[in-house]
């Protein structure tokens, strides 16, 4: 389909995202708590899109391939065994910064 500028309505009406490893993209998903299928580009310099996709696989929140294991991936996956992604905490993040300036 066309560009959008937001792909909220499709992720809130999606069964399953396979998407890349953007971090942008992976979180939008998981906080919708979708399931997700990351596909690793692997001709990224410095590859940091397979670390997100590793540490968010060994924390049990998306399963990862690469574009030659993505049929074998998609035919032998278990949605059920990945975890649901925790609410982001803000205000931790804010409590922290008011100690670190010490506003508290």
């Amino acid at each position: 389909f066309r560009f959008k500028e937001s792909l909220a309505e499709e992720l809130r009406r999606a069964d399953l995202v396979i998407s890349h490893a953007g971090a942008g993209s992976c979180l939008e998903t998981l906080e919708e708590g979708k399931p997700l299928l990351v596909v690793i580009n692997e001709k990224l310099m410095d590859n940091h899109q397979l670390e997100l996709a590793k540490q968010l696989h060994r924390d049990g929140h998306v399963l990862y391939c690469n574009c030659s294991t993505l049929v074998e991936t998609l035919q032998s996956m278990d949605l059920s065994t990945l975890k649901p992604f925790p609410p982001g905490q803000p205000e931790k993040f804010a409590l922290f910064l008011d100690k670190v300036v010490g506003f508290e």
